[in-house]
């Protein structure tokens, strides 16, 4: 990297660098927040000569998402082929200058600050407050208005006694010769320039990689703007339940299906054109796998998923693969899904693991099994010994989206259990029924048997509320007997059998053991034993 420039900047140059479209303010900086007072002091250290700062603007060909409408003017876009200025520091400052010299009207929060009530004081000492906002009960020719000292001219002025000519043309000279110090950055890759940007908004937050990426790939003749299509895509997906997925689930996605790799700096070493190209059919192996996860897993509501990263190996299944899968395919799928979720493979090394994921995904392709180096756990000893309750781990999903594979019926009517995002986020929604309750269980058992996965069933909220509350299981089972005839099959939806768990004796040891036992049987069913390779 080239060592970074310093230089100096007329008052003249910024205004007409701005007005002409070659600075630009990056779309990842944030609002513009400063107050008409906060900029008044500001100017009145440039009256006063003092320094304000530098300005560090990164030099590039590259074409950003910038705020076009700065401080409310509606700004040209860059020459074409010609570099851009793009602010890094000193946007608030930068913004405030324009706003302020140009005379601009701001909207913020709904309130209007009126940018060219900006005055110079011209009855006070040098020392003073020389630049204010508030001239109430002043006399007009006490107090001139910034904009119109720089752009009034003399026919303005003839309102001004001749003993203030002298003044007025010092301070407007002050202005229109005050020099910017600035720092430019050249040709360096956006990475480095966002790099340096996070370190100097050192107080702020460190920008996202989709922030940077919505800013690398906006192309206005494309009519391209990531953060417009996540959020089509997200409008489309909340009809069927995945609005939770994440935005650097899908950038990790396009930079596996380009490199198969999927680390932050493979994200942002994509190309605009790239990204651009490869959109449409990367949403498509998306919604695939979506669909996927739907119709086979069963998985009802994204908020499910062991981890959203299981999106990433399945659409890239997809997306090389553009049907379903045969049956040799769709085995080793379901195989790699929950053996991957089981193990709770993605909770370490995330960008790592996939990559290494994908070649596995590829040999399913080829409709080889693969090998795995990793062992999953799923005897009924496991099950208990790793079953706290707690919807933030993936191998309590993985065992949810378990119970939903069942399609759970209501213990009340046999209807179907109905699932969505709103309730599943918290372990200690109503939705989330331990079928022998808490109160039941307390002073007798452990807080971890309590809480425990295996005591987890599925229903509806109605049913935990208003019908099961803290009654003995032998009770509510009892009533639900009478309601619902057929409640033995009912009850084989939630994995659990009527007769044989010591559910009508309240016999808890006995129903834990015999639920993780369902529980390891299910899971066996879709877990290829294999030896580990080597």
């Amino acid at each position: 990297m080239k060592q970074p420039e310093n230089v100096n900047i007329k008052f003249g140059d910024l205004i007409n660098q701005i007005d002409s479209g070659d600075i630009k303010i990056p779309q990842f900086q944030r609002e513009f927040v400063w107050s008409k007072t906060k900029s008044a002091e500001l100017l009145d250290s440039i009256l006063k000569g003092y320094p304000i700062g530098s300005f560090t603007l990164w030099k590039t060909t590259e074409r950003l998402r910038t705020i076009r409408n700065l401080g409310g003017a509606n700004l040209p876009d860059a020459r074409e082929d010609h570099p851009i200025d793009y602010v890094l520091d000193g946007q608030q400052r930068m913004t405030s200058l324009y706003a302020s010299f140009k005379g601009l009207k701001i909207n913020k929060n709904s309130n209007v600050e009126d940018f060219e009530e900006i005055y110079i004081d011209l009855t006070v000492e040098e020392n003073g407050q020389l630049v204010i906002t508030d001239v109430k009960d002043r006399k007009k020719e006490e107090v001139i208005k910034l904009k119109e000292l720089l752009y009034g001219g003399r026919k303005l002025m003839r309102i001004y006694p001749e003993s203030l000519d002298a003044k007025l043309e010092e301070y407007k000279n002050r202005f229109i010769t005050y020099t910017f110090s600035g720092i430019i950055l050249k040709n360096v890759p956006i990475d480095i320039a966002t790099e340096v940007f996070s370190r100097l908004n050192v107080g702020g937050q460190p920008l996202s990689t989709f922030e940077i990426m919505v800013a690398k790939t906006y192309d206005e003749t494309k009519n391209f703007d990531l953060s417009i299509k996540y959020d089509e895509f997200i409008n489309r997906v909340e009809d069927v339940g995945y609005e939770t997925i994440s935005a650097s689930t899908l950038l990790q996605l396009i930079a596996v299906l380009i490199k198969k790799e999927c680390t932050r700096k493979h994200i942002l070493s994509l190309s605009r054109d790239e990204f651009i190209k490869i959109w449409d059919s990367a949403i498509d192996a998306l919604e695939h796998a979506i669909d996927y996860f739907k119709s086979y897993y069963r998985i009802p509501v994204s908020k499910l998923l062991p981890y959203n990263a299981l999106l990433i190996p399945f659409a890239y299944f997809f997306y090389h693969h553009n049907d379903r899968p045969n049956n040799t395919q769709r085995r080793y799928l379901e195989d790699f899904f929950w053996r991957t979720s089981i193990s709770e493979r993605y909770s370490q090394s995330l960008e790592a693991k996939v990559a290494q994921d994908i070649k596995r995904i590829d040999k399913i392709l080829e409709e080889k099994l693969p090998n795995y180096d990793y062992e999953v756990n799923i005897e009924p000893s496991d099950i208990i010994d790793n079953g706290w309750f707690s919807t933030g781990r993936s191998f309590i999903k993985a065992i949810l989206c378990l119970f939903t594979y069942q399609e759970p019926k209501s213990f009340l009517d046999n209807s179907k259990v109905t699932l969505d995002n709103d309730w599943l986020k918290i372990a200690t929604s109503k939705n989330y029924h331990h079928f022998f309750p808490k109160k039941f269980l307390e002073g007798k058992k452990e807080e971890f048997y309590i809480n425990h996965i295996a005591n987890i069933t599925i229903v509806d909220d109605y049913l935990n509320k208003r019908k099961i509350k803290t009654k003995d299981p032998s009770i509510y089972m009892s009533e639900f007997q009478k309601a619902n005839r057929d409640l033995e099959n009912t009850m084989k939806t939630h994995l659990i059998d009527l007769d044989n768990f010591g559910i009508f004796t309240d016999d808890y040891d006995t129903f834990l053991n015999k639920r993780a036992e369902a529980i390891s049987n299910e899971l066996k069913k879709k877990i290829i034993k294999q030896s580990l390779s080597k």
